[in-house]
């Protein structure tokens, strides 16, 4: 890796993994620049889920690197991990404990002091809308209103780099446009690298570094706008259609 990736929040070279006989990926390189929204765009199926899989460390893979601000996850996974934030899929909030419970149980794992904690936890909560909701219990919230949760939890320990895998599944439209707006914010103001997976172009703003991925390859990357011009494409829905459906025919 050269000095900038060194450096950078997120590095991966060369990484590649496969289920048994499957590759689910094949050789994906990328580097993530702070204060910057990726969209990792693609279709379900195309390794999106299993590069952060791994970029989490709930996978290894034998080949390649993966750098988390500077530190090489294989040799110094703790370090590593403490500058990473995520929002599953899935959610993973307890339902039984209050909004407040949930965050301040997080962060004692990530080593926040009671003080520390709470002056966090009450600015996020303001932030993502939800102050008045601190002593419900999460049970009691809307999807729309869990997944604020779940980001105000990724944001605790004010990580460098922040992993979305798919984080709009079952939103309704106006907390999806909420987080997609609130996500480019973070990136822009608090100088956050923000690594978005997703299956939807609409998520995806002109502004944006864009990766597509098909079948565990990178096939194109780059600014939004670049992407579209070097498909030959009318815009990003048929540049996608394009990219994707090259693959296909590639496969045949």
């Amino acid at each position: 890796m050269d000095d900038f990736a060194m450096r950078a929040p997120l590095a991966i070279e060369g990484v590649s993994y496969a289920y048994g006989a499957k590759r689910a990926l094949d050789n994906v390189s990328l580097t993530l620049a702070s204060a910057r929204l990726t969209a990792l765009l693609g279709p379900n199926g195309a390794g999106k889920t299993t590069l952060f899989a791994l970029i989490t460390g709930l996978f290894d893979s034998r080949t390649g690197r993966i750098r988390i601000d500077g530190h090489e996850l294989k040799r110094d996974r703790s370090k590593a991990l403490s500058g990473l934030g995520i929002v599953f899929q899935a959610q993973t909030l307890d339902l039984d404990l209050t909004v407040e419970r949930n965050l301040r149980y997080f962060a004692a794992l990530r080593g926040l002091s009671k003080r520390e904690a709470g002056e966090r936890i009450a600015t996020l909560l303001d932030q993502v809308g939800l102050a008045d909701q601190r002593h419900a219990k999460v049970r009691a919230l809307s999807g729309g209103q869990r997944r604020r949760v779940e980001v105000a939890r990724a944001l605790l320990d004010r990580p460098r780099l922040l992993l979305l895998d798919e984080p709009s599944t079952g939103l309704d439209i106006a907390t999806r446009r909420w987080l997609v707006a609130e996500v480019h914010r973070l990136a822009r103001e608090e100088g956050i690298a923000v690594l978005w997976a997703t299956h939807l172009v609409d998520e995806v703003l002109p502004e944006d570094d864009l990766i597509v991925v098909e079948k565990g390859r990178i096939v194109a990357r780059g600014e939004v706008g670049q992407v579209v011009r070097d498909a030959g494409a009318e815009g990003l829905d048929d540049a996608f259609t394009r990219l994707t459906s090259m693959r296909e025919e590639e496969s045949l």
